[in-house]
């Protein structure tokens, strides 16, 4: 289905649109269904999230600043469209409104949207660490603050998509460390305030998962270093103990685990979902048999380090 605009240019118009229902509707917003918005639901985990919801009986609601993006989405899955920027809040209220006006109701969130931009502490621009924080922790900020009511109402339930980079820090991304790091501690501020009202907040972590950023990150990385986009992909699992990337549908599973009822009794978790990297001691690869290691003079001496395959 066409995508919904609910950009801020767009607001005269938008606020002053009488709608009359058609039967179709009325019929929609009386379904008793469970209904999630999804934030950044385009491509990657966050589309891999509508499908899996969709197929599970959910209504589903997908968000992005690209038309294109989230309209393929919904017409393979049968989702609705809404194009909107989670850092505005006025789009974000408009999008709950928009949602509510639908379905009658929101049960869950899913608070995928996300950028990242290079850089450490000393060589980000104001521009990207704004950016960063405008997306991956005010933009989350926004619609929840928009959506509780309705989650109250719901008792619904909150996923936080975070990355492995909140629990350890990667090198030279310090403002996607810092942002997503802040989003795991928001699901869990939220958990110990609403938390007696019946609304779950939880975080999910993954690790390298097969996604288009992914895929672009990999394939500058292969290029590089002189190897294939798949080489790339073993070389940065390496070390995972399941060695291999996620695929998007493994994430998008635990999300909508801890959506339903199933995880009723899952609240301010922060789930890794990374095939086990969260577990590895880096200090004790060295002395794993599995693992070769030899120097090479990248600016002095580095460890180059090899797994042998099992």
């Amino acid at each position: 289905m066409p995508a919904s605009s609910l950009k801020s240019d767009d607001r005269s118009s938008t606020s002053k649109r009488k709608h009359t229902p058609s039967k179709q509707n009325r019929e929609i917003r009386m379904t008793p269904k469970s209904v999630a918005v999804i934030t950044g639901g385009g491509t990657g985990i966050g589309a891999a999230t509508a499908a899996t919801l969709r197929g599970q009986g959910w209504e589903v609601v997908v968000c992005g600043r690209r038309p294109e993006a989230v309209s393929r989405v919904a017409d393979m899955t049968g989702a609705r469209a809404v194009v909107a920027d989670v850092a505005s809040a006025s789009d974000m209220e408009r999008l709950v409104a928009d949602t509510v006006e639908q379905f009658g109701a929101i049960n869950g969130l899913v608070l995928n949207a996300g950028i990242v931009r290079a850089g450490s502490a000393g060589e980000l621009s104001d521009e990207d660490w704004n950016a960063m924080v405008s997306t991956n922790l005010t933009g989350p900020f926004l619609l929840v603050r928009a959506a509780l009511p309705h989650l109250i109402k719901a008792s619904g339930s909150i996923v936080g998509v975070a990355s492995a980079a909140a629990l350890r820090a990667t090198a030279g991304i310090a403002g996607y460390d810092a942002t997503k790091a802040g989003l795991a501690m928001l699901m869990q501020s939220i958990a110990v305030d609403y938390g007696p009202l019946g609304v779950r907040a939880n975080t999910v972590c993954p690790g390298w998962t097969r996604t288009e950023m992914a895929d672009m990150e990999m394939g500058e990385f292969a290029e590089h270093s002189g190897i294939d986009r798949e080489e790339a992909y073993s070389l940065a699992t390496a070390f995972v103990p399941s060695r291999r990337p996620a695929a998007s549908s493994e994430v998008a599973d635990v999300i909508a685990w801890l959506l339903s009822d199933q995880a009723s009794y899952v609240n301010a978790a922060t789930i890794p979902v990374d095939g086990g990297l969260i577990a590895v001691e880096p200090g004790a690869i060295a002395f794993d048999p599995r693992v070769s290691i030899g120097t090479a003079a990248v600016d002095g001496p580095t460890p180059a380090m090899q797994t042998i395959p099992d």
